[in-house]
């Protein structure tokens, strides 16, 4: 026998649960609770600071995204009103003949696209006695 295994065959026997008392006092069931966590200063800018950065940043982008001005030129003498008049569609006419008619002089296509435009139409079709606004000039 060697003498590693004569020290521990002479030591008494304890049961588990008394070895596990002495390891840790004063808790029997279970381990100790831990301690309060503690934050440095660099903990605490990381887990505040950061993400409050982070959010005022998010903050004036989003209100410099809705105070912007939405506007179509620099100045208001720049902005004009397009004239217009009403128009009924008849059977059998399209955008192309109203835009024919309307403004012979200028390019069809220019024409249907402002008429799309002042109308907010979501196609090219028009149905019969539907009134279109058509620009004049």
């Amino acid at each position: 026998m060697s003498a590693i295994s004569a020290s521990q065959a002479n030591a008494p026997r304890v049961p588990a649960r008394q070895a596990l008392q002495h390891a840790r006092p004063g808790t029997p069931d279970g381990p100790a609770p831990l301690p309060p966590l503690r934050l440095t200063w660099r903990g605490k800018i990381v887990l505040i600071g950061i993400p409050l950065v982070l959010l005022a940043a998010l903050l004036l982008s989003l209100a410099g995204f809705f105070n912007s001005p939405a506007k179509a030129s620099d100045t208001a003498e720049d902005l004009t009103v397009t004239p217009t008049v009403t128009v009924t569609v008849q059977s059998g006419q399209s955008l192309w003949s109203i835009a024919g008619t309307v403004a012979p002089g200028r390019d069809a296509r220019d024409v249907v696209a402002d008429i799309v435009q002042l109308n907010n139409l979501p196609a090219g079709a028009v149905l019969p006695g539907q009134q279109l606004y058509v620009p004049t000039s």
